[in-house]
């Protein structure tokens, strides 16, 4: 078992839409990505990288093909089972932050523990608060907070459950240079340190740099693979 990828799809379809507005998005899809590997997924917008990434999360079930994540395999999982396996092992970190806008940081990332019944929730979540710089903030609501804010709250709400995944869809999109940079620098020493499998979307080739593997996903197919200098520079002329 110690050799068990983090990841592995094998032979994966999907398709999304109803009647003649149907699309395949996902085309056979065989990957496999190891334990405490950082990847980033780049290809042209609409290429299905998303979805990939949705599929790798739970949040999208594949019409054929198997997707095993954490040693679990995830087709045969019921709606509620599918939560609780997401819950205990993976961490999702959206562009547009997903906060609660009601919760306070403090509420947000204490959020899925709690769910889990977890009865120390709001003492991890102050921990991983303070982790991300936002010891200070934590009785602040989203609305009060800067973008830059707002990320690093959802960077510690995907952090708290102490995940093996962790997923990034385009983190850094809605922020500016300076403040994206900080967000992504978090990320990577959480991965280090937490030896945690960090899979992440990006346009951007410089981050697409920083992974140990860029994959390129192109018309819901994966057309390469390969290591992060050389995908970001295929990435950068495409």
């Amino acid at each position: 078992m110690t050799n068990s990828p983090a990841i592995a799809l094998k032979n994966v379809h999907l398709t999304l839409g109803d009647g003649a507005g149907r699309v395949h998005i996902l085309k056979g899809i065989d990957l496999r990505i190891e334990k405490g590997s950082s990847v980033g997924l780049v290809g042209p917008s609409g290429s299905g990288k998303s979805t990939l990434l949705m599929v790798m999360a739970g949040l999208e079930r594949a019409d054929e093909g198997t997707v095993q994540v954490a040693g679990s395999e995830l087709g045969p999982l019921s709606e509620d089972k599918l939560a609780q396996f997401r819950g205990r092992n993976v961490g999702i970190i959206f562009q547009s932050f997903h906060l609660v806008p009601n919760m306070t940081a403090l509420e947000n990332v204490a959020v899925p523990l709690e769910l889990s019944g977890d009865p120390a929730a709001f003492g991890k979540a102050k921990a991983e608060l303070d982790a991300v710089g936002l010891g200070h903030r934590m009785h602040h609501y989203p609305a009060q907070m800067s973008g830059g804010e707002q990320q690093r709250v959802a960077v510690a709400r995907a952090l708290v459950v102490e995940p093996e995944i962790l997923i990034a869809d385009e983190p850094t999109g809605n922020l500016d240079d300076s403040t994206g940079g900080q967000i992504v620098d978090l990320m990577f020493a959480a991965q280090r340190e937490r030896k945690t499998t960090l899979v992440l979307v990006t346009h951007d080739p410089a981050l697409a740099e920083r992974c140990d593997r860029v994959i390129r996903v192109r018309s819901g197919e994966i057309e390469e693979t390969g290591t992060a200098g050389a995908g970001a520079q295929q990435e950068v002329s495409a």
